[in-house]
């Protein structure tokens, strides 16, 4: 089903989701349709293709296609939601985020503050947790009269934790409108963004859904739509919508010439690892996190660690937290032991958190992995530190 190497243990899907066979063929019959007839493809055929895709991921998340449209990845949505929020802030204003988001989702925050003498507020989240209220807590304690945007992840991506988004949407919205970093959430958490009701999602779809890189989606609520705009102004700014589209989907489906594919193909990614389980996408879930909590399980024990957030917090990636690294700091993002995993035959991710010599081991389990794989990654992790 998979073209991944047989001499590695993939561990690391969280980062980079493989792509199914099935879907890399579909994605090769799209840019061969394309390389046929190129500006056919793009008048003709395009439009209808791309409609269909947005329609396939509206329904997986749960909400109607009028709010939805394609981006590269989340931090390409996050990016877009700051631009369009960026002209309104003013001196003293603050974007609330918190100490476990993405460091490239960090930048884009930072650098736009700094342009308008605005600032970043870090709700400091705790790792280890006992509670998916300390996440609330922090979050509702660091929003003051002050705050203009809060940009909430939906799964930290250096813990694994899910966050109570739900709640935390709910206690801000719509006094404070919430960007949703929802980059780990699709395929890994059933998703209904309709019931949410956050101004903003922006997901992922070439991590647990198993899409080509390259395919993320923002939603944006109704009432948002108007103000919100992509990274990149292109035709749609000024030249009306004639094949039925809005113009917000106007504005990022044609943002300029580059490879669509890997949004084309989304309906079939969502369809082949759905039928990969009797009970759908629901039974994929499922089983991934029980993987996942039982791969914690042979980590923790193996390392002589308790686990480090309760249970309800794991969806299909966690992390734990490793001893102190010794030596001068490298730089960068990842722990030299990251490559030295690498060498012995395992994609993991450890880095370098929350800063030097603190590091975390972060894994992922999918369809594709076994539970021996994680034992034998604990046996490799004990050699090390022996």
């Amino acid at each position: 089903m998979w073209s991944l190497s047989p001499g590695m243990h993939h561990l690391n899907h969280g980062s980079f989701g493989a792509v199914p066979l099935e879907v890399q063929a579909r994605q090769t019959e799209w840019r061969a349709r394309w390389e046929a007839n190129t500006t056919k493809f793009i008048i003709n055929e395009y439009t209808d293709a791309l409609d269909n895709a947005r329609a396939a991921v509206s329904d997986f998340v749960g909400v109607d296609s009028a709010g939805v449209v394609f981006v590269r990845n989340a931090s390409q949505g996050v990016a877009a939601v700051v631009r369009s929020i960026e002209p309104a802030l003013k001196p003293g204003d603050e974007i609330v985020t918190t100490s476990q988001d993405y460091n490239a989702v960090r930048q884009t925050l930072e650098y736009a503050a700094r342009l308008h003498d605005a600032r970043v507020a870090v709700a400091e989240v705790p790792f280890p947790i006992d509670s998916a209220d300390q996440v609330r807590d922090a979050v509702l304690n660091t929003v003051t009269n002050r705050t203009r945007l809060a940009v909430i992840d939906h799964i930290a991506s250096p813990t694994g934790l899910i966050f109570p988004i739900e709640e935390i949407v709910s206690e801000l919205e719509p006094d404070i409108p919430v960007l949703v970093d929802g980059a780990h959430g699709p395929g890994q958490v059933q998703l209904n963004l309709n019931d949410l009701g956050a101004s903003w999602y922006t997901g992922n779809l070439h991590k647990w859904v198993c899409a080509p890189k390259g395919s993320g989606f923002l939603r944006t609520r109704a009432d948002r739509i108007d103000e919100t705009v992509p990274t990149v102004i292109s035709h749609a700014w000024n030249t009306p919508i004639v094949d039925g589209s809005s113009r917000y989907q106007g504005l990022f489906d044609w943002t300029g010439t580059d490879d669509m594919t890997p949004w084309l193909v989304v309906p079939d990614a969502i369809r082949v690892i759905g039928e990969t389980e009797p009970g759908g996408w629901s039974a994929v879930m499922k089983r991934n996190r029980e993987l996942a909590l039982a791969a914690r399980g042979i980590m923790c024990t193996s390392m002589a660690v308790n686990p480090p957030s309760p249970e309800e917090m794991v969806g299909s990636m966690f992390a734990i937290p490793l001893p102190d690294r010794p030596g001068d700091d490298p730089g960068g993002l990842l722990s030299p032991l990251n490559q030295e995993l690498l060498e012995l035959g395992f994609e993991t991710l450890v880095m370098i958190w929350p800063e030097w010599p603190g590091q975390v081991l972060r894994i992922s389990a999918h369809l594709y992995n076994r539970l021996d794989e994680y034992q034998a990654l604990a046996e490799t992790l004990r050699r090390l530190a022996a």
